[in-house]
């Protein structure tokens, strides 16, 4: 005897050809019944894709908004779900990306050596057709312990996947942790790799020190800033921190220098490693560095 659950499945495989009503007479069972089953069934259904969206939701550190969601279904469960549902799913469940916060103005140190501003070269135009070609930088603060005492991330992007491929952490603005940050990012690269290679920054005091500017003479590189006060001249790198401050900093707090350090280095490597980004076509930056 066939079960009553089998031919509500069978009916609604074929409701896009036959009425309801013809094939409920046909399976000798009631329109109330199917509905019954049909209501239970969705419900199983979005439970299902419930779990899957908090699991999600929670492995992305609570960053991913309803749109990221959508992608990831798709990515890692291979589920098709339209993106309205998965924002109705999402507010049942009392869930939505973190907002960010508004970035703070930072001291900078006056006591080092400065030569003139470089011509803003980027001119805006991040589009590459291949890796160290246009790398953009920056620094940014951030803060641990009781009294929010401040750290500072120096960190240099490459605009064709917006990987981050270098980048140090100081509690101190002094001009040696952006150096090294620069001289990570050049490491076990050959002159060749990089002979079309731009650098784009702000007008900040480190990027004007004789220090940073003959290390990027040294090595051939075309030196960029912004124009002074537009922050838009260095959007990605911007972008970039506007992330690690909503999804890390603003969520958590460090007791020591060493936990804080500690997150931002884990964040990083999920930033290249695992967080897929639109722009990259839902790829994350070491995937579209491989695809490259």
């Amino acid at each position: 005897m066939i079960r009553a659950q089998d031919k509500f499945a069978t009916i609604n495989k074929l409701t896009h050809k036959y009425s309801i009503k013809l094939l409920c007479e046909l399976a000798d069972v009631s329109r109330s019944g199917y509905y019954k089953w049909l209501n239970k069934s969705k419900k199983q259904i979005d439970m299902d894709i419930c779990n899957k969206i908090l699991e999600i939701y929670n492995t992305s550190k609570l960053v991913y908004g309803y749109r990221r969601v959508k992608v990831a279904l798709r990515r890692k469960y291979n589920m098709i779900v339209n993106h309205k549902k998965v924002r109705r799913l999402m507010r049942l469940l009392g869930i939505q990306s973190i907002i960010r916060k508004k970035k703070f103005k930072y001291s900078t140190p006056k006591n080092l050596i400065q030569d003139k501003s470089e011509d803003n070269i980027l001119n805006r135009d991040f589009s590459t057709t291949g890796m160290y070609q246009k790398w953009v930088t920056d620094i940014t603060y951030l803060y641990y312990g009781k009294s929010h005492n401040r750290a500072y991330l120096s960190a240099i992007m490459d605009l064709h996947n917006n990987e981050i491929i270098s980048y140090k952490l100081s509690i101190s603005l002094g001009i040696e942790f952006v150096r090294d940050t620069l001289i990570e990012a050049f490491s076990g690269k050959k002159a060749n790799d990089l002979r079309k290679l731009i650098i784009h920054s702000d007008q900040g005091v480190h990027y004007r020190s004789l220090i940073y500017k003959n290390l990027i003479k040294e090595n051939k590189i075309t030196q960029s800033m912004s124009r002074k006060g537009n922050c838009y001249d260095n959007a990605c790198i911007e972008n970039f921190f506007g992330h690690i401050k909503s999804e890390l900093i603003y969520q958590n707090h460090f007791n020591t220098r060493e936990e804080l350090f500690k997150a931002v280095s884990e964040y990083i490597y999920w930033y290249n490693n695992e967080r897929f980004q639109t722009v990259l076509k839902n790829r994350t930056p070491i995937e579209a560095r491989s695809a490259a």
